[in-house]
């Protein structure tokens, strides 16, 4: 059985101050029934993760150098979010592959790094809004998944964000029967290249998810979570998501 994840992307948002929000977080799920990962910027991983303490909330970082050391500046390494406490990194989002001009072979190089490092990769993918219209979604997120997952991913060590970039905070959000469609092609893609294995790959969803939508697309076969933007700032936001999650996962036969 896979675990449900609620993973939150807090993006260029937030100072120590905002570590408040992570514990009113952990006082709602105090022993939550799901997994719970938030991504702050990379000046708070450290502390985030000492300050969570023993709670099961797990930290990630939101980017990675595919390199282990060198001289990138400005850039950080797999093995030092590790360092600094993350179990987890972000790869291939699609703020990256715009604002960075990120190919799927440079994601798939960061992702490889992630799991050298012992991390975690949430490999993310989605189309267009002109891919959507054009009838393209499927080739494109076969080719994202195709080239931007590497050969050494596991369901362990490697989670998959759908995320359609005209729903990523533009409170657009598509129906539950495109969602339906894409994450039953993504598993049916995975399952062909990695055997048996495939069906242990997370698969979440993200674009303007909110607690008003979140218990039907939680619904929906083969969404195993969601990767949460602008929601997971607020714990008063995230919270319900989190819940929604949970009861989604009380559903899921044994």
């Amino acid at each position: 059985m896979r675990r449900r994840l609620a993973a939150g992307n807090w993006k260029m948002n937030g100072t120590a101050a905002s570590l408040s929000e992570m514990d009113a977080l952990i006082e709602a799920h105090l022993s939550p029934s799901v997994e719970i990962l938030l991504c702050p910027p990379a000046t708070l991983i450290a502390a985030m993760a000492s300050r969570k303490g023993q709670h099961p909330l797990a930290v990630g970082g939101q980017d990675c150098h595919a390199a282990a050391s060198g001289a990138h500046t400005g850039d950080l390494s797999a093995q030092q979010f590790k360092d600094a406490g993350a179990t987890f990194v972000l790869v291939g989002h699609s703020e990256r592959r715009t604002d960075h001009r990120e190919t799927d072979d440079v994601v798939a190089g960061k992702a490889r790094a992630a799991h050298a490092a012992g991390l975690v990769a949430v490999i993310c993918l989605g189309e267009t809004l002109a891919e959507r219209e054009a009838g393209q979604t499927l080739d494109v997120v076969g080719r994202q998944l195709d080239n931007s997952v590497p050969d050494g991913a596991t369901g362990l060590n490697t989670v998959v964000a759908y995320e359609p970039v005209w729903a990523i905070g533009t409170g657009l959000t598509p129906t539950s029967e495109q969602i339906g469609e894409v994450h039953e092609f993504m598993r049916s893609r995975l399952s062909a290249r990695f055997g048996a294995d495939g069906a242990y790959f997370r698969l979440l969803y993200g674009g303007s998810v909110k607690p008003s939508n979140a218990t039907e697309i939680f619904a929906i076969p083969d969404v195993d979570g969601a990767l949460v933007g602008g929601a997971s700032l607020k714990a008063a936001d995230f919270s319900p998501i989190v819940t929604a999650l949970e009861q989604a996962a009380d559903m899921d036969l044994p």
